[in-house]
């Protein structure tokens, strides 16, 4: 006999129109019951687009007609219009983008289900050497990070930004510095004020990042998450249209066993993980030009094996990334040609590549 969990097994090989990431994942499906054989489904989405509902009305339907039991099907589907999306003028173009956030066509994730491994530098560093990359392929570059950190929010000093986004209508504005767009919690509250929030409140937050944000229009928005797979990391892969994730760990096996385990999420809520960067990789050593392995070697490998994906570069243990961060003036914008910001750029066009 049919029960609840064999229709969100079902629910779960529809996709989204146009994504690869399913409605149960993306947090759509609001119930699934069953009462005398009938099959009970509530959706709410938000889009624009007047085909999207009739599609998964009809997706829904099939795979309900699969379940073995069920006599009877009846779908609901809530719509609500997105509010930061632009009016289109009666025989307009609309634009072509993959991502549900208005103007943003690609969105990728940097994780770590381990605190202490750089993520968060390795995000703005990352987010600035798109924005080189691009410059360098096309001529032009609009490139955003999104700080999801919402306990620890570090992106505003890293990136050296002060002050409160304004608003316009109903959306935030993010800041900018340094050719990237900024929005963290840490632009919403005082330096020396602690959020201390349960998880509705963190999921709001977050809701609020991704719908009520003015991004205007991004080649590409970097999401740094907090360590771990907690309230934040589930809301960000249900409430943003993630295209990939990048793991960040460094070598030694305390970190790499941590940060599999935490990256596994990613496929229970079927996000392509686009590879592993191993970060304080190496000490090259100003003396003698050797390489010196303090934490190890080999962590990034390892850890790109047992997530089945590549390992896309390594960073090395450099002062000047620490000292760019604290003085919010990343590596690759202050020291461009550096071995380091050379390796944020090989791992740059290695993720593009991928997108495209």
């Amino acid at each position: 006999m049919p029960n609840e969990q064999s229709l969100l097994n079902a629910l779960s090989t529809v996709k989204y129109p146009g994504f690869s990431r399913d409605i149960v994942s993306f947090g759509l499906v609001r119930s699934a019951t069953l009462n005398s054989g009938t099959a009970n489904v509530q959706l709410a989405i938000t889009t624009s687009d007047p085909l999207v509902p009739a599609n998964l009305k009809k997706n829904v339907e099939e795979a309900l007609a699969e379940v073995e039991g069920v006599s009877g099907i009846e779908v609901e589907i809530a719509v609500t219009k997105p509010k930061s999306a632009p009016p289109v003028q009666p025989g307009a173009a609309q634009p072509q983008t993959t991502s549900l956030i208005s103007g943003v066509k690609k969105i990728i994730a940097v994780a770590s289900g381990k605190g202490g491994v750089g993520k968060s530098t390795f995000s703005v560093n990352l987010a600035c050497a798109f924005d080189y990359v691009l410059n360098e392929a096309l001529g032009s570059s609009a490139v955003g990070i999104m700080d999801c950190d919402v306990y620890g929010p570090s992106i505003p000093l890293m990136m050296g930004v002060r002050g409160r986004p304004t608003i316009d209508g109903e959306s935030l504005v993010p800041l900018e510095n340094l050719g990237i767009k900024i929005m963290s919690m840490g632009l919403l509250v005082d330096n020396d004020t602690p959020v201390i929030w349960r998880g509705p409140m963190v999921n709001k937050t977050i809701q609020q990042f991704a719908q009520n944000v003015k991004w205007g229009d991004l080649d590409i928005l970097v999401v740094d998450l907090p360590p771990g797979t907690g309230d934040a990391q589930l809301s960000v892969a249900q409430n943003i249209p993630l295209d990939g994730a990048v793991i960040v760990t460094t070598p030694q096996e305390a970190a790499v066993s941590v940060t599999t385990r935490g990256a596994k999420m990613f496929d229970k809520v079927n996000i392509p993980i686009l590879g592993v960067a191993e970060n304080m990789s190496y000490f090259l050593n100003p003396a003698n030009g050797e390489k010196e392995y303090i934490f190890g070697s080999g962590g990034g490998e390892r850890a790109a094996e047992q997530l089945k994906t590549s390992l896309l570069g390594k960073i090395p243990l450099d002062g000047a990334i620490r000292q760019g961060g604290d003085m919010g003036i990343p590596i690759v914008k202050s020291s461009p040609t550096s071995v380091s910001s050379k390796s944020f750029y090989e791992i740059a066009r290695k993720i593009l590549e991928k997108l495209a």
